[in-house]
């Protein structure tokens, strides 16, 4: 505290992170604010610049105004970019200008790489950070190759191509910003469209550093405990989520009903898959029945893995809590996982992030609660939790949001693009070592 009233903050990695997500915030919504920007050649309200600003940086996807309709192709792009930088980070952005100028990477610029992308080591974090950018090109310019063959022959070469190229960076980096107006509902049965979109989601979810290990497998013949969970988890929560949503939408008039069954089958598997920070949708969201909105509740929260394009508390964090809640049934003194034991230093992070990140819920839900009065609490618990966890997933309330509730949205993004990670970190690096040992007691639990 002290540091502050000097009027000299530190400056540290976590700080530095944070303080630059907000500078790319800020300067995305000057520019969304010109008049170029939009269609009509007006200014847009410099509230939904931010809120638009703050949905692309945090790769969220909520927006109040339609992307489709109201932005210019000036506009978009700058969407676009600021989705790219949101998804990447905007340390690896640096990095990768540093390195086409041939300009040395600093030690401090290291650590908040390291930070930035959930690096256990140092070591090497500068060809992390050209395996991220090749590896992001790569897998997004695949995604546009394949969405195109779609695109330019409905909306002809060059709209097809931007259209495809927006896309495809807008689903690796789990944003779920539209240009169709209408998400991929006009797409539901197009199985290139949505199996396309479905992988660049899972790919850009999983988090670069285990794409890292999958890749020089072969060579290694090992997957650190880390990638084992992370894949685990995601693959449960796929299968699991396409089952349950194909029986509680299968017979629902207003998503499923009446569709065949391959459809059936896209749909459930792409509404498993979009709540894990996505925010695409194939089917109505504000139709699927209550179990079908819960399920995607409790997805959001969840959300992706860490160091990778996706927010939620992380699947990793998951599986973490649900393995010690295994352990403690079968009586075991320590989380196991994988035939590995866990620090309980970690466990007690896991469950520090995850009881803070409700506490943000819940806090965002009673707010809204008060200035959007005329919604169900269904619809303002859906918008918080898809806000949290950069989703992007609406029932429509977004749109007719109060300024106010914009605001608190808009923080909420940005707290759960930066927020338990910046949490973890701190956890983490500021540890406030003693000797003093109380004595020990109990409580009742249960």
């Amino acid at each position: 505290m002290s540091e502050f009233l000097k009027g000299k903050p530190k400056l540290t990695p976590v700080r530095i992170l944070a303080l630059g997500f907000a500078i790319v915030i800020f300067t995305g919504a000057i520019l969304l604010n010109l008049p170029v920007s939009s269609s009509e050649g007006i200014r847009t309200p410099f509230i939904d610049c931010i809120f638009t600003s703050t949905s692309a940086v945090c790769v969220t996807g909520l927006v109040t105004l339609n992307t489709s309709v109201h932005w210019s192709y000036f506009g978009k792009t700058i969407i676009l970019v600021l989705i790219e930088i949101g998804g990447l980070g905007f340390m690896t952005i640096a990095t990768m200008f540093s390195l086409i100028l041939g300009k040395r990477i600093t030690l401090k610029e290291r650590l908040i790489m390291q930070e930035a992308m959930n690096s256990f080591s140092l070591q090497g974090i500068v060809k992390m950070s050209r395996y991220v950018l090749c590896f992001t090109f790569f897998v997004e310019g695949m995604g546009a190759l394949l969405l195109s063959t779609q695109f330019i022959p409905e909306y002809g070469l060059l709209k097809g191509l931007y259209f495809s190229i927006f896309h495809s960076v807008s689903a690796f980096c789990n944003a779920g910003f539209d240009l169709t107006g209408n998400s991929l509902v006009p797409y539901s049965n197009n199985a290139v469209v949505i199996i396309t979109i479905s992988l660049l989601i899972v790919i850009g979810g999983l988090g670069f550093f285990v794409w890292a290990e999958l890749y020089n497998y072969k060579t290694s013949k090992r997957l650190s405990l880390h990638s084992k969970l992370v894949i685990s988890m995601t693959a449960f929560l796929i299968i699991s989520g396409t089952v349950l949503m194909f029986l509680f939408e299968s017979n629902n008039p207003g998503t499923l009903a009446g569709k065949g069954i391959f459809e059936k089958i896209l749909s459930s598997f792409f509404a498993a898959v979009t709540p894990r920070t996505a925010g695409f949708n194939s089917i109505s969201t504000s139709d699927m029945s209550t179990a079908g909105k819960f399920l995607t509740d409790i997805f959001m929260f969840i959300g992706g893995s860490p160091g990778s394009t996706a927010g939620g508390i992380k699947t990793s964090t998951a599986g973490l809590i649900l393995m010690t809640v295994i352990s403690v049934i079968k009586g075991k003194e320590e989380t196991e996982v994988f035939k590995k034991r866990i620090n309980k230093e970690l466990v007690y992070r896991g469950f520090a992030i995850t009881v803070v990140s409700l506490g943000l819920v819940i806090t965002v839900t009673m707010i809204l609660s008060i200035t959007e009065s005329a919604f169900s609490f269904e619809y303002i618990l859906y918008e918080a939790i898809s806000a949290f966890g950069t989703v992007g997933l609406t029932l429509g309330l977004t749109p007719k949001l109060t300024v106010i509730g914009k605001i608190v949205l808009a923080l909420t993004m940005y707290s759960g693009r930066v927020g338990p990670m910046t949490l973890a970190l701190a956890l983490a690096k500021n540890k406030k070592k003693t000797s003093i040992k109380y004595p020990e007691d109990k409580i009742l639990v249960g």
